[in-house]
Formats: C-alpha cells, sequence, structure tokens
C-alpha cells in the first residue's frame, strides 16, 4: 500500500500553492495525497485577490469518506479558511487520534500570503486555536512564529527564509528546546508556494515511516532543491519544481 497524507488546503487556480503544491510534493516523495478542500481562491502566482470559504459540512464530508476507506498515515493542515473549518478539521483530527493516537499531523500556520493578503475570513490568529494543540510538527517562518507567540506543539521547525544572511537557518525546536540547527544557502528569487512544499514534504516523510529528525532533515533537502529549480510561469514569485525526476529526464 502506498502511504497517504490527508490533506486540508485551499484550491490556487495557479498551481504553485495550496492544494496543487501538496499533491505534487507528497507524490515526489512517494506518498499520496488525499487533498480535501478548505477554500475555493482567486489569486496569481504574486497575490491572493479572493477566498471564498467552503462550507465547513462538505468538509466533513469529503473528508469522512476517505477516512472510512483509507488508511490515513500522516495529516497536512494548510489555510482552514474559516473558524466553522477549522472546527470541523479539529473533529476530524480528533476522530483520527482515536483510532491511531500516534497520527502525525503536519500544521503549516499560514497567516497571510507573502504580501500580506488575508487567507480566510476573521482574525488568522485565532483560526489556528483549536488545530494548534492537535498537531505534531508546526512550521511557521519568522513572521508567523512572531504572531503566534507560544505554542502547544511538541515540534516546531521554525524556517528562516525571512531572515538575513547569505545562509538560512532552520531550527528545530521540541518542547521549546533547540534540538537541531539546518543551514542552507539563501536562493536569489521570491517562490510561491515553498511552505507549502516543506509541510507537505515533511508530512510525507512522516508517513514514509521516518523518524522525526530524518524526516525534517529529508523535507528541508528537497524543498531546497525544488527552489533552486523553480521556473517562471509568469513575472514576480517563481513556482517550486517539485516533480524533479522529470526536470532531470528532460
Amino acid at each position: 500500500m502506498v502511504p497517504t497524507v490527508l490533506v486540508f488546503a485551499g484550491l490556487d487556480p495557479g498551481g504553485g500553492a495550496g492544494l496543487a503544491a501538496d499533491i505534487a510534493a507528497i507524490g515526489a516523495l512517494g506518498g499520496h495525497a488525499l487533498p480535501v478542500a478548505t477554500a475555493l481562491t482567486v489569486q496569481d502566482n504574486n497575490r491572493v485577490h479572493e477566498v471564498q470559504p467552503v462550507d465547513a459540512g462538505l468538509i466533513l464530508r469529503q473528508a469522512g469518506v476517505l477516512i472510512d476507506c483509507c488508511g490515513i498515515d500522516a495529516v497536512k493542515i494548510g489555510i482552514p479558511g474559516s473558524r466553522e473549518n477549522a472546527a470541523a478539521i479539529a473533529r476530524l483530527l480528533r476522530r483520527l487520534r482515536a483510532a491511531d493516537p500516534g497520527l502525525p499531523v503536519v500544521l503549516d500556520p499560514v497567516l497571510a500570503s507573502g504580501h500580506g493578503d488575508a487567507l480566510g475570513k476573521g482574525d488568522a490568529v485565532a483560526l489556528l486555536a483549536e488545530l494548534l494543540p492537535l498537531a505534531t510538527v508546526l512550521v511557521p517562518n519568522l513572521p508567523e512564529a512572531a504572531a503566534l507567540g507560544a505554542v502547544p506543539c511538541e515540534h516546531v521547525l521554525l524556517t528562516g527564509g525571512h531572515g538575513e544572511g547569505d545562509m538560512v537557518v532552520n531550527r528545530w525546536l521540541r518542547g521549546g528546546v533547540e534540538q537541531r540547527a539546518w543551514r542552507l544557502p539563501r536562493l536569489p528569487h521570491a517562490y510561491h508556494g515553498s511552505g507549502c512544499t516543506l509541510a507537505a514534504a515533511i508530512a510525507a516523510r512522516l508517513a514514509l515511516g521516518d523518524p522525526m529528525a530524518q524526516a525534517l532533515g529529508r523535507a528541508q533537502d528537497y524543498c531546497h532543491q525544488t527552489l533552486a529549480q523553480a521556473f517562471r510561469i509568469a513575472p514576480g514569485q517563481r513556482i517550486p519544481r517539485r516533480i524533479l525526476q522529470a526536470h532531470r529526464n528532460h
């Protein structure tokens, strides 16, 4: 059986972030994404112009049939879209955890687009309040971590892309204590969907059975490769090339 990752995220019609990014990254690493749409968006590779949350009942029905028929090896959460959707996802997570207490849940706490565009209805930090205690791994960037403050997640991978210097430093915290730091060369462009790619890759590696340190390390290596090979679809932010093997064969 191919390991599965149940994904909750928004639909980006430009194919750079959200469900499109998650499906590609999880598939590239050998897993299979089960994508549940939490919101429909109007966006391009640079800006988010509109977000329309999906009805919470539809989220429950989308995921419910998958949980009934498939084994779930990990969960990845992007934008919930609304407080009602966050509550619905939390309800589903509690159902999954009742059957599998060790189920890995990776939460990408996307509070806004890179340009500060809102990605849901209501206060972005408040939307995550019910999901944070259910997450195994939180993957915030520096501004997101500052906005969230102390979090109840056991594992946090604090990404340093918004920092300065020639190297990006990503720090793994467990119980608030730094376990390890990874230093990666800073790349020259801006990228659309890099956070989605990293969080999805972590979920895929955990679904495949990697221990936490190995999952975090391998996911970062993969994500850095996708950014190094990123491509343009329009002026502005580049799209990570998530299907690396296909790129090498052409």
